[in-house]
């Protein structure tokens, strides 16, 4: 009875340690959005989450750390421990045959994933010239997007249906390209182009660099 009891206990620690964590990277984000990362602070992400700002040190170790907590929320648009490849749409693009259909249906996900995480991607980014802890940030997440593209060439270049005097290195770098989120701000938020125009430029832009025509 009394391992039963003990089991119960620490499943309900790990689930309040859970929300904290919950609360803590959406009071971020909230603020880096409201006040930027600068003029952000510990103890103010921790009085908005209702915790204490000894318990962010301990859980973040610092700002930066928590600027990428909250990108990762973001990016995949929910707290679920469940890597983007191993998602739904990632399954369904590894399904699908035709690769220009895996190109377009890659494209939209893109854009869902852009419109979450842009602001965060250009706080890090542009943070990085005034607060040199962000410089990790950014370099870090540059080259997590850079594996994740490494992984899609692969997997597109092994169709046999790109342009073949593409490498996987050169469709890597394309993709890589192609989702910064430099080309989605001038766009989107300098040009004001509406989401389903973009979607659309971007699906044919793919297809056109990367297959025959």
């Amino acid at each position: 009875m009394a391992e039963v009891k003990r089991s119960y206990d620490a499943s309900g620690r790990r689930e309040q340690a859970a929300a904290r964590r919950r609360a803590v990277v959406a009071a971020a984000q909230d603020l880096f959005a409201r006040d930027g990362f600068r003029a952000t602070t510990i103890a103010a992400v921790a009085r908005t989450a209702g915790v204490s700002a000894e318990s962010v040190y301990k859980g973040f170790g610092t700002k930066a750390a928590l600027a990428k907590a909250v990108f990762d929320r973001v990016i995949a648009g929910d707290d679920e421990p469940v890597p983007i490849v191993e998602r739904s749409e990632a399954q369904a693009i590894q399904a699908e045959p035709d690769v220009r259909r895996k190109l377009q249906l890659y494209a939209g996900g893109v854009v869902e994933r852009q419109v979450r995480s842009a602001g965060v991607q250009i706080l890090i980014r542009d943070g990085r010239h005034v607060d040199e802890s962000l410089e990790e940030v950014w370099q870090n997440l540059l080259t997590e997007r850079l594996t994740g593209m490494t992984m899609l060439a692969t997997h597109l270049h092994e169709t046999g249906q790109l342009r073949p005097e593409l490498s996987v290195e050169e469709v890597r770098d394309l993709l890589w390209t192609y989702i910064s989120v430099e080309i989605y701000e001038l766009l989107v938020l300098n040009r004001g182009w509406p989401l389903d125009r973009y979607t659309s430029w971007l699906s044919h832009a793919l297809v056109a660099a990367l297959c025959d025509q």
